[in-house]
């Protein structure tokens, strides 16, 4: 036998085929390298494409208001707003009735995007209709109202109200209108339409939307809202107007730089038109604590303070204006998680600052157990001097 295996180890074609063996099986495993590198390399390259592919066609949609805009407003009134008679505006952020008891919100440390199902967000949109129906208030500000968007199931919430309040004019300001939000990657926020209402039973003039300043890098803005307020102009029947400002500040910028740059507006904006000798009230979500004593009461929160959550400047004064606000009814909660009163960190961001001829007769924080908003809704009552 070992003579057998001496002699075909010597034998030529033998020989050549143990030489040309490894040879082959080199080559093919070399090819299958390239091959499996090859795909990787198709499969990276495809999915940048349509990275790139998807970040143009955001670009390309992405939603460009002029710095003023002419708003449209809707069923008009003609009762003219009184001087001295006592006027009653609420201002509600809707939390576009996806920001329930039941939720939190993952830009709040949370884990959840959209509303719960469409059975809930038409359950919220029932409530907050009704309760507006119920407070009989002479002006709504409404902020988060939903035209379209997959948070809160395509339901246009602005439709849905004016079709209940056949009494008042409406007036509406887009703020949020992207094609696709893609965060969470699990469970994306997706398409936005979105923005702020204004409803009155008096005669509206005109109304405008007013860009407000501060931008995120180009890529982020991209996907984040354009804030603006939503500017009415009421003649009065003194010959003077009542400019009526509904308006909804940005929360989630890290230093609150963006809304000092915002706030700057605003008392420019306010001053000005106080100047004119107008009527001012301005109302809805500031995204800043309101207190009267505010140092004292971010320290009453010890580490629970809210890391969105930011005090209004030192040089936000405004001479001869007013807040009204109620600190004993918070009107806001952390969405960090699922609504519990005995744990959930409150604040009161959600109020009105007037102008010195603008007496505040009362103001109240309605407090509806943020059952279907993660807001409560504030009432005030105004006469102008």
């Amino acid at each position: 036998m070992a003579y057998a295996i001496l002699c075909l180890q010597e034998w030529k074609p033998f020989r050549r085929i143990c030489r040309i063996k490894p040879v082959m099986c080199a080559m093919t495993g070399g090819i299958m390298v390239k091959r499996i590198a090859k795909a990787i390399l198709i499969v990276v390259a495809v999915a940048l494409l349509a990275l790139v592919a998807f970040i143009v066609v955001i670009a390309a949609t992405d939603y460009r208001p002029c710095d003023i805009e002419p708003v449209e407003v809707e069923n008009r009134r003609e009762w003219v707003t009184e001087s001295g008679a006592e006027l009653s505006v609420t201002t509600f952020n809707i939390g576009y009735c996806g920001l329930d008891k039941h939720t939190d919100f993952f830009m709040d440390k949370g884990t959840m995007s959209r509303s719960i199902s469409r059975e809930q967000t038409e359950i919220n949109v029932d409530r907050v209709s009704q309760f507006l129906q119920e407070a009989d208030s002479d002006f709504y500000l409404v902020q988060e109202v939903d035209r379209k968007g997959k948070r809160s199931y395509n339901i246009d919430q602005y439709k849905r109200f004016i079709r209940d309040f056949p009494e008042y004019s409406s007036s509406f300001a887009t703020n949020y209108k992207v094609a696709w939000v893609p965060i969470p990657v699990t469970h994306q926020y997706g398409n936005i339409y979105s923005g702020i209402a204004t409803y009155s039973t008096r005669r509206v003039d005109s109304a405008e939307r007013f860009s407000l300043p501060g931008q995120y890098p180009w890529l982020k803005q991209l996907f984040m809202l354009d804030r603006c307020l939503l500017e009415s102009r009421l003649p009065v029947d003194n010959g003077k107007e009542l400019v009526l400002v509904n308006l909804h500040l940005s929360a989630y910028d890290q230093g609150g730089t963006i809304r000092a740059q915002q706030l700057a507006f605003v008392k420019e904006y306010a001053v000005r038109e106080w100047g004119k000798g107008n009527y001012v009230i301005l109302g809805g979500d500031w995204n800043h604590l309101l207190s009267a004593t505010p140092k004292e009461k971010k320290a009453s929160y010890g580490d629970a303070w809210p890391d969105w959550l930011q005090l209004l400047p030192d040089d936000f004064v405004l001479e001869g204006f007013e807040w009204a606000m109620d600190e004993e009814v918070a009107s806001n909660r952390c969405v960090d998680r699922p609504y519990n009163p005995a744990t959930t960190v409150v604040q009161t961001i959600d109020g009105f600052l007037v102008s010195p001829n603008v007496e505040i007769v009362a103001v109240q924080g309605i407090d509806l157990g943020f059952e279907n908003s993660d807001h409560n809704p504030v009432t005030a009552v105004f006469k102008l001097k």
